[in-house]
């Protein structure tokens, strides 16, 4: 059996003098081999990030050295961690260090996932000539915004990161031993009652961050995008960085999702050589078992199909790439290979979207009374049919419940019966009849909705829901718009009571609707604290605490044909 060396705490230095410091796992015999190269800011001592989804010492032993390096600023490494920013010319110089180490060959391969996906990517943009092939998991865009959905801040997840990710070690480093240990203590009662403190406002007081005045210019640039703007604002060329063979990993339940698989439909027309694989997992959990639904053993990432595990994948694509090796990765050369729930199996596609499917509006209606708060869903054109209604009250939003969110240890994520929320009036659901024959949905989803309030600013929510014939409802994909957003991000546009349409992009998913089962959307103005609530006033919570209601109208006849667009997938003949 081949034998393992794990070298510890091995120094690189970057082009300022700045050293960051690696963990080594690498064949004991002597020869040259592939690196490939992990980078994260959570501690590569620690097992749980470290070895978080794939196995080293297997990677090892199938003929590579395997670095895992803190990121400048954190933990063993020097220097002051300014969060993705840094890691366009610090993933150049380390890559092009790793290719020149003893026992390397040259050649360098990059993996990781969500933060560890971001030093993937934007470690790219400086096009460092010895990285041949990434292999991004469940992590952001280059050019798209990770934290922000049609205007919306996801704050939970951003205030959970800073404080649960980012904060001790950041302040470490900043106070003395006495200082620090007391912070310690008042981080770990913040971490105890976060849901407690995701309803402070204004978001840019957070008292748990604002108490260490050391760490609050950090999460200001933080909260205000300005970290990935200045990645964002550079004229890199993207075209030449992200020509490589790259696979991406995704799921259905992940808060990257959108912007992962974006990641494979820009790098595709870039370079042939890219593989997108989604799963029904939430983020950084491959189990069976995401939120209230067991999809069965071979959807776990440790399973999949019963063909790989996330590892053997790694594996593979990576001998392709750094050792010429041609493998089939999963029995198939497709590109796309993705996890269908409902029917609970996997299958390969030539492409994404999936060819010849078939976009179809499935239009909202009245059950005859105005105000209602329930009513149908079918892909009959409505014709006159009266409006429907309801308060949003942010001082009572809508609670989170499921998705594909980032809370504290995973909390909340996944699918989730929301037969609960449906039970408020600020939630409209629309139902089709049941299914007569199994009908597939897979891919991009968008809603149009046809709205007015009477407040300045307000939010829409539209919420895709499967309902089973006993009645559980299983959210499978969901989408927000803030209202003076609606015509670009430039300039914001106040309402003034007029009827407007609002498209949704509720991102993607892939699910068969049994017979039996019924199509649902639910429509609001919350989804809390998943994404900060609108006090209708025009300003934000990010700066005020003042909150009023707003009534708003949905509004779903001829000439406002309210619906959600699904794609389906054809029955094979």
């Amino acid at each position: 059996m081949q034998q393992i060396i794990v070298d510890r705490e091995v120094p690189c230095e970057l082009r300022d003098g700045v050293k960051l410091y690696a963990n080594f796992y690498r064949p004991s015999d002597e020869g040259t081999y592939p690196v490939l190269l992990c980078r994260l800011p959570y501690n590569k001592n620690l097992p749980d990030f470290s070895h978080r989804y794939v196995d080293p010492f297997r990677i090892a032993m199938s003929g590579y050295i395997v670095i895992i390096q803190d990121v400048r600023g954190r933990f063993a490494s020097e220097g002051e961690f300014r969060p993705f920013a840094q890691e366009v010319e610090d993933g150049y110089d380390v890559v092009e260090w790793a290719a020149a180490l003893p026992h390397s060959n040259g050649k360098v391969g990059m993996f990781g996932l969500s933060y560890y996906g971001f030093t993937q990517i934007y470690g790219t943009l400086e096009q460092p000539p010895s990285l041949k092939a990434i292999f991004p998991a469940m992590t952001g865009n280059v050019t798209g915004d990770a934290f922000n959905q049609n205007g919306v801040f996801q704050f939970a997840s951003s205030e959970t990161w800073i404080l649960d990710s980012v904060a001790m070690d950041f302040l470490k480093r900043k106070q003395s031993e006495e200082q620090y240990a007391e912070t310690v203590k008042e981080i770990v009662h913040d971490l105890n009652h976060i849901e407690e403190w995701y309803n402070y406002k204004p978001i840019q007081e957070w008292p748990p961050v604002m108490k260490h005045p050391e760490l609050r210019d950090l999460f200001q640039k933080y909260i205000n995008n300005q970290l990935l703007d200045e990645v964002r604002d550079n004229p890199y060329n993207h075209e030449q960085a992200l020509n490589m063979p790259a696979f991406h990993l995704a799921g259905w339940y992940d808060n990257f999702l959108n912007q992962t698989i974006l990641n494979y439909e820009e790098m595709s027309k870039l370079n042939d050589n890219q593989k997108l694989i989604i799963g029904p997992w939430a983020h950084g959990m491959f189990h069976s078992d995401i939120g209230e639904r067991s999809f069965g053993i071979y959807s776990s990432g440790y399973a999949i199909n019963g063909i790989e595990d996330i590892t053997s994948l790694h594996i593979k694509w990576f001998d392709r790439w750094l050792k010429d090796q041609e493998s089939s990765i999963l029995d198939t050369e497709d590109p796309v290979y993705i996890f269908t729930m409902g029917t609970n199996t996997w299958r390969s596609e030539s492409a994404w979207p999936i060819p010849d499917t078939q976009y179809t509006p499935f239009y909202l209606h009245s059950d005859g009374e105005a105000h209602h708060t329930s009513g149908s869903l079918s892909t009959e054109i409505p014709g006159e049919e009266k409006v429907d209604a309801f308060v949003y009250d942010p001082h009572n939003p809508v609670p989170t419940n499921g998705g594909g969110v980032l809370f504290y240890n995973g909390k909340n994520a996944g699918p989730r019966d929301q037969s609960v929320i449906e039970e408020r009036d600020d939630v409209l659901i629309y139902t089709s009849e049941p299914m007569k024959e199994p009908l597939e949905v897979t891919g991009w989803i968008k809603a149009n909705i046809w709205a007015s309030s009477d407040a300045p600013d307000t939010d829409f929510t539209v919420k895709l829901v499967d309902v089973a014939p006993d009645g559980k409802a299983y959210n499978l994909a969901d989408g927000i718009v803030r209202a003076k957003w609606r015509n670009g991000s430039e300039e914001a546009a106040p309402l003034a009571g007029e009827i407007v349409e609002y498209e949704l992009d509720l991102w993607a998913t892939s699910n068969v609707f049994l017979p039996g089962h019924a199509i649902r959307i639910e429509v609001s103005s919350s989804n809390y604290p998943w994404y900060d609530v609108n006090p209708n006033t025009g300003e934000t919570i990010m700066t005020t605490d003042k909150m009023v209601t707003a009534d708003q109208v949905i509004y779903h006849d001829s000439e406002h044909p309210s619906s959600i667009t699904l794609p389906v997938i054809p029955k094979s003949e």
